[in-house]
């Protein structure tokens, strides 16, 4: 019976003594495997077969009566031909008549490994259509559940499975990416509508969110990319990829994007509005810092002050000239008010309501010439953090005032003479070209005529500023005019520093007039300030040594021997009473005695107690 069964066996079998080394029964298909007749292998011991491998074979089945069973996988065995064969033996203990026996299952091990692929692809091919089919099934659920939302959302969705297929698609996709929805299921989404990035740099697989969500089940929120629509345009897409799960498996995700396009415009509009206000807050600024410098030196931009032939023929001068674009070049010695000449001509301009931007050009380190005048981008050199706008920028749609422009370095005329030809320029540090309209009026004490001739200063240069001279005549070839200057220096000294007006005799005028001045205006200014504060009474009263021309170093120990410590207490308490008097006892604020004084509420309290002064007077 046994026999039977071994022989009808669909594999190859045989039934060994161990203690013999014989067989003791073969079918057919072991015959045909290891190529022999029946009745020769029979008469074959079992360790001849096994030549190759007989300590395998040895420890083989003393494992077999040990344990009652056992496999092996990698032993050979010879055929009738000499041929090695590779086995898989899965053997048992057996017992024939009282005796036992083992019983082997001998296979070729090449030909059952791909037979056993070829199963498992089978059987895998059947596994993945019936789990296709289950997740395909998961997707249209979904569809069919949320088919009133699908149809009705204004952002676009769309399923995907593990593989990246897309599964469904809703009409509101449809409309943002161009596609018709039968067009995309069953297509890789990823190459269909997300391949590249914003700048058309191929956009990896492996780098993708939603993809990344098949991999670690993570809900992915992405809020600046963009989908490709059918035309070939980027849509820029902030989207939310959700992992569908099935049975604890990850089988897919849905995504819900929606075009952001609108919004990203006016992200860039806002963006460069932005840019826009902050340089025109940096300018603003710079204007800014310009005019409360030019308030806190006190300038008087609206009228010269004058009448002799000398100021009408100036006056004269910037009526004919002010209206026009062209360079105005003002000549004079110092203190005699080039600059006032400068603002008057901007003021009657057309171009009076932006501001005038002054540059002290004798001021400007050579290294920061052009930092100064055409501005810098960050970075541009060490020190240069943030970008910075130069005068030329600044005065665009202005004037610029070039004072002490004969004192400008040879080696930077030309670099000045190129913006004042074509009124272009360039950043430091930038290739742009910068274009403005800037009105160019210079001012010097020096004669750029000669320094011309002598090679000190560029003659293209000077005659492209001398387009229209202005002469700026010295205080001593005005001296009919010192009574008006004088009046008006007392007035504005007096208000500055919180005094009553002073009155100023015809014999000291003619004292002054006597003196030929050689600091000029500003000179008499000076010498007005001086005097206001050493007057007492309501007189100005002149000190004969400050008509003198000795050194300030010998006049101003002179000057302060005459002020005593009564003198400094009197000038004090009148400026107190003054200060008082003018905010009506108000002590605190912005419009408080103490902020006129410029000292803190408790120290002027305490130095009216001293003073026995009470503010209730003032009230």
């Amino acid at each position: 019976m046994n026999d039977i069964m071994l022989d009808q066996a669909p594999e190859a079998m045989a039934l060994i003594n161990p203690w013999q080394d014989r067989f003791v029964f073969i079918n057919q298909l072991t015959c045909d495997l290891l190529g022999w007749d029946r009745d020769a292998l029979m008469s074959q011991p079992v360790s001849r077969c096994f030549k190759n491998s007989l300590p395998s074979l040895h420890v083989f089945t003393q494992a077999v009566i040990h344990k009652g069973s056992s496999l092996i996988d990698d032993i050979t065995i010879t055929t009738a031909d000499g041929r090695e064969i590779e086995l898989e033996i899965n053997a048992s203990v057996t017992s024939v008549e009282n005796q036992q026996l083992i019983c082997l299952c001998l296979r070729d091990r090449d030909f059952y490994q791909q037979w056993r692929m070829h199963a498992n692809a089978q059987r895998h091919h059947k596994f993945g259509l019936l789990q296709w089919q289950r997740i395909h099934q998961v997707f249209q659920d979904i569809e069919k559940e949320n088919q009133l939302i699908l149809s009705a959302a204004g952002e676009g969705i769309y399923g995907v499975d593990a593989e990246g297929r897309a599964t469904f698609v809703n009409p509101a996709a449809e409309r943002i990416l161009g596609w018709k929805a039968e067009e995309l299921i069953s297509r890789n989404i990823h190459v269909a509508i997300h391949h590249s990035h914003t700048d058309g740099s191929d956009y990896c697989v492996h780098d993708c969110p939603i993809f990344a969500a098949f991999k670690d089940g993570t809900v992915r929120r992405v809020d600046d990319e963009v989908f490709w629509h059918r035309d070939g345009r980027p849509i820029p897409v902030e989207y939310t990829s959700t992992p569908i799960m099935d049975n604890g498996h990850l089988v897919g995700a849905v995504v819900i994007f929606r075009d952001v396009s609108d919004r990203k415009l006016a992200e860039s509009k806002l963006r460069k509005a932005l840019e826009e206000v902050e340089q025109l807050k940096h300018k603003l600024e710079l204007e800014n810092a310009y005019l409360q410098e030019e308030i806190s030196e006190g300038y008087n931009p609206h009228h010269i002050v004058g009448r002799s032939p000398a100021v009408q023929q100036i006056a004269y001068q910037i009526q004919l000239v002010a209206p026009t674009v062209a360079t105005v070049l003002i000549t004079g010695e110092s203190g005699t008010g080039k600059e006032l000449i400068a603002r008057a001509i901007h003021s009657a301009s057309d171009r009076n309501s932006r501001p005038l931007i002054r540059v002290n050009c004798a001021a400007i380190p050579q290294d920061l010439f052009e930092s100064e005048f055409f501005g810098h981008v960050r970075g541009a050199f060490s020190g240069a953090v943030t970008d910075r706008l130069g005068r030329f920028e600044v005065a665009d749609g202005g004037t610029l005032f070039l004072d002490e422009v004969g004192e400008l370095p040879l080696g930077l005329q030309g670099k000045l003479l190129r913006v004042l030809q074509d009124g272009e320029f360039e950043r430091v540090g930038e290739s742009v070209t910068c274009s403005v309209d800037v009105r160019v009026i210079a001012a010097t004490n020096r004669n750029l005529k000669q320094l011309a001739k002598e090679g000190k200063f560029r003659e293209d240069l000077y005659f492209r500023l001398n387009v229209f001279p202005i002469r700026s005549v010295p205080l001593r070839e005005r001296l009919e005019d010192i009574p008006l200057l004088t009046a008006h220096f007392l007035q504005k000294t007096c208000q500055r520093f919180h005094k009553p007006e002073l009155k100023v005799s015809i014999a000291q005028i003619q004292r002054l007039q006597q003196y030929d001045w050689p600091g000029n205006i500003r000179e008499l200014e000076n010498l007005i300030e001086r005097q206001v504060i050493l007057s007492r009474g309501d007189k100005l009263v002149l000190d004969d040594l400050a008509l003198t021309r000795e050194p300030p170093q010998d006049v101003l120990p002179l000057v302060a021997e005459t002020i005593t410590e009564q003198d400094y207490r009197d000038l004090r308490y009148q400026a107190t009473i003054d200060a008082l008097r003018h905010t009506r006892g108000k002590l605190y604020g912005e419009d408080g005695a103490a902020r006129l004084l410029g000292i803190k509420p408790t120290t002027l309290a305490s130095r009216m107690k001293k003073m026995g002064i009470d503010r209730q007077a003032f009230a």
